[in-house]
């Protein structure tokens, strides 16, 4: 990649000018404002202390090596502010990077390599199965699906989780609340409300536990609702069976071995302030039962078994969590770092500026099922994943359900059904896009036609940093840059008319085709449908 070279070119100036072990924090980066140029090193902030120099002295001498340096493709070198370097390069690379994208296309463009061989367990959205899963619970779903769309293409071998809290006194409320419905008596208390009680105690068959039918009802309630967006997993862990199992005896023992387990209390306790937990913690009580810690242990310690690096996507209320398992995983025999925690923050719905809190059917809270029948499956994923999940997220129903401008998904997924829209006209009109090779290239030199260019060149680095920091909203924002592109280049720069040069007229076709795979692409690891008709 032409990054790759200018940094080795800036690497090698450097060594001239004397410094000669170039430091890690020395990048060649893209300027946040384009017309500064097209890559920007700060090696001359990072290395002036080093050669005691004036940093914009010493980017000055970078530069006059730099310029000498032949560096394909650059045209011109400018020094901005204490010393930054910036390089403008000719329109050439650009069409370098349709070539690019046309030969590897969608199964092979922008596919990173730094994760092959490394299997990696993603548990997300697991809750008690007692009744529809809320609308909150959908970001995970579409958060943790994508992510491990992400982790996939970057070469990781993701597996998918998703934990039963299938046991406890919650679970036992649960079959007590059906059996009072079905029987026309009164809920207990700290039971379940809302409708979906009474219509799922009209559906349990007499002759069943009433918990277990309950549980199995609820699981397959959660599923249809996750497979309504698009997300399954690879495997639903009970913990009713884990338990049953010995795997927390087991863990127990492990825990003992590793030496960070003492009495107190009549209790048994975990060290885990050894290892940066605020205290310790007690996994069994005095009265011989479990705390809901130890169980988790046994589990996580478990999914190991299903990925050389586990990650756990939480609830704005776990923050707690997190340190007493990794310090649990550490007492378990596995490495620091393997174990990772995301911390998702609440989802808000507006609907005709209000905000909208609960639903007849399930008496607290509006259903992820109730919130895809309003929107769509590409609107609900696509609204959940348009901002980092760490933040609180506002959905307004109203302008999701718009097919206006303003709505992201409708604006990108419009770009890509406009792009098939182009080729059937084409067709229609006789006109044959000709083999790459035998197309110029050089004609494509409008403003709009090299911003198209340039979003297609990061997608690669943006699927990379999406999937080091565990960031799909990332893949949101380029689909929605890229759709931004594309519009603009539609609506500057003719395509089909009779009166557009041969030449350019080809090259611009294949821009159009460059554009619908990176948007194939994006949607595709957003888990969006890439339509042809809108």
């Amino acid at each position: 990649m032409l990054r790759s070279t200018i940094l080795d070119a800036v690497h090698d100036g450097l060594r001239s000018l004397g410094v000669d072990q170039v430091p890690d924090g020395v990048t060649v980066e893209r300027p946040a404002n384009p017309e500064h140029g097209d890559w920007s090193t700060n090696a001359a902030l990072v290395c002036s202390k080093l050669v005691g120099k004036n940093p914009r002295q010493l980017g000055q001498e970078l530069m006059d090596l730099l310029e000498r340096a032949d560096i394909p493709h650059v045209e011109r070198l400018d020094i901005a502010g204490p010393g930054f370097i910036n390089f403008v390069l000719s329109p050439a690379w650009l069409h370098d990077v349709l070539v690019e994208v046309i030969d590897q296309g969608t199964d092979r463009y922008a596919r990173p390599t730094f994760g092959e061989g490394t299997s990696v367990n993603i548990e997300f959205v697991s809750s008690n199965p007692t009744g529809p899963l809320h609308a909150g619970g959908g970001r995970w779903g579409a958060f943790g699906d994508s992510l491990a769309r992400i982790l996939s293409r970057c070469g990781y071998e993701p597996h998918k989780e998703f934990y039963i809290n299938d046991r406890g006194n919650q679970t036992v409320l649960f079959g007590q609340s059906l059996t009072a419905r079905k029987t026309g008596h009164a809920v207990p208390e700290g039971g379940y409300q809302g409708d979906y009680v009474s219509e799922w105690a009209a559906e349990m068959p007499d002759d069943v536990d009433p918990a277990q039918w309950g549980i199995a009802r609820a699981i397959q309630e959660v599923r249809e609702s996750l497979e309504g967006m698009h997300v399954t997993f690879d495997t639903w862990s009970s913990e009713k069976a884990l338990v049953d199992s010995g795997a927390v005896e087991a863990a127990v023992q492990t825990l003992r071995s590793s030496g960070h387990i003492y009495e107190k209390d009549g209790a048994t306790w975990l060290a885990t302030s050894v290892e940066g937990d605020d205290k310790d913690r007690v996994i069994v009580k005095a009265d011989g039962q479990f705390t809901y810690l130890l169980p988790d242990i046994a589990y996580h310690h478990d999914k190991f078994n299903r990925g050389d690096i586990v990650i756990d996507i939480l609830g704005a209320d776990h923050h707690g969590y997190v340190p007493r398992m990794k310090a649990s995983m550490i007492f378990m025999g596995h490495e620091a770092g393997t174990y990772e925690a995301i911390i998702g923050q609440n989802v808000k719905l507006v609907r005709g500026g209000e905000e909208v809190k609960l639903s007849k059917r399930t008496g607290d809270m509006i259903a992820v099922d109730e919130l895809i029948a309003d929107l769509g499956p590409d609107v609900t994923r696509f609204a959940y994943l348009i901002q980092s999940i760490d933040t609180t997220q506002t959905i307004d129903i109203d302008l999701w359900k718009a097919q206006v401008s303003e709505n992201p998904v409708f604006y990108v997924q419009y770009a890509h059904a406009r792009i098939h829209s182009i080729s059937r006209e084409a067709d229609k009109r006789g006109i044959v896009r000709n083999e790459l090779d035998g197309v110029s290239l050089a004609t494509l030199t409008n403003r709009n036609e090299l911003a198209v260019l340039r979003h297609l060149l990061e997608l690669e680095d943006v699927v990379a940093g999406a999937a080091r920091d565990r960031a799909p909203h990332r893949i949101t924002t380029w689909v929605r840059d890229l759709a931004a592109a594309f519009h603009s280049f539609y609506n500057d720069c003719p395509i089909l008319p009779t009166n557009v040069d041969p030449e350019l007229q080809q090259a611009r076709l294949w821009l159009v085709e460059a554009t619908r795979i990176g948007l194939s692409i994006g949607l595709d690891l957003l888990g969006v449908d890439a339509p042809e008709y809108m």
